[in-house]
């Protein structure tokens, strides 16, 4: 038996198979969870491709964050396939280029305002849109880099993370009735397309693997991916509004 055994997940943020979303995908379905996946645009078919290779691909809903209607019918969609969902792995983010690194200072509303609205406050609106259908009890996990120091790389895309972490909070407390739990996982850099494309991420080559007491692989998703799917199980009932730091400690490092 697995420790999602019963549980139907939505899964966020699959692009290809170095996805933090991807590992967890696949490592809640060994420990045994349906999955419902959701793509983005033309990278609905990317997605659509990619989890063919899971052990047991699902749908793939259309889902653009910045959409309403896409967001308003997401609940109904998700009806077609089941009745209830258990939990949510939500990794959706997004910042147009003119608003990270020195871009922080240059950047008006319409550059940053993508930043704000999907890295930061995605996570209430998928959440919301999925209310309907969500189970008492559920739990939400969402992953981010650490959003309380400056990432100078970052710009307001480090802003937005900060604004996601504070939603996390917020969610937490308004959910907290129905005994719904959200949670982040807080990790380190990791190869993959979206670190990829972080204009100076080589700046950061041997930072967390220098400085981390339990060192730091960048290749490995693993340790990510765990913490994800203990978190949507019914290991943590009593903890929300938490970020989880799965780094190797570097967060508790000073200069």
């Amino acid at each position: 038996m697995g420790i999602l055994d019963g549980k139907t997940i939505l899964v966020t943020g699959i692009f290809t198979e170095r996805s933090i979303a991807y590992a967890a995908a696949e490592l809640a379905q060994r420990e045994g969870a349906t999955l419902i996946f959701t793509g983005f645009g033309r990278r609905s078919k990317i997605t659509q491709k990619i989890i063919q290779r899971l052990p047991a691909p699902g749908p793939v809903l259309e889902l653009d964050a910045t959409s309403q209607s896409d967001l308003d019918s997401l609940h109904s969609r998700i009806k077609e396939h089941t009745d209830n969902l258990d939990g949510i792995i939500h990794c959706i983010s997004a910042s147009k280029p003119e608003a990270v690194g020195a871009g922080f200072m240059t950047a008006d509303w319409d550059d940053l305002s993508t930043s704000l609205q999907v890295s930061g406050a995605s996570l209430q609106a998928v959440t919301k849109a999925c209310l309907p259908v969500l189970n008492d009890g559920a739990s939400i996990v969402g992953v981010t880099l650490d959003g309380t120091p400056v990432w100078p790389i970052y710009g307001w895309a480090g802003v937005a993370k900060a604004t996601y972490e504070s939603t996390n909070r917020y969610l937490a407390y308004h959910l907290g009735t129905r005994k719904i739990r959200t949670n982040l996982v807080a990790c380190g850099p990791l190869d993959n397309f979206t670190v990829a494309a972080i204009d100076g991420i080589e700046s950061t080559d041997g930072v967390w693997e220098s400085r981390a007491p339990l060192g730091w692989d960048r290749t490995n998703l693993a340790p990510v991916a765990k913490a994800v799917v203990a978190l949507l199980s019914d290991w943590f009932p009593a903890t929300t509004g938490e970020i989880l730091h799965v780094d190797g400690g570097y967060h508790v490092m000073g200069m």
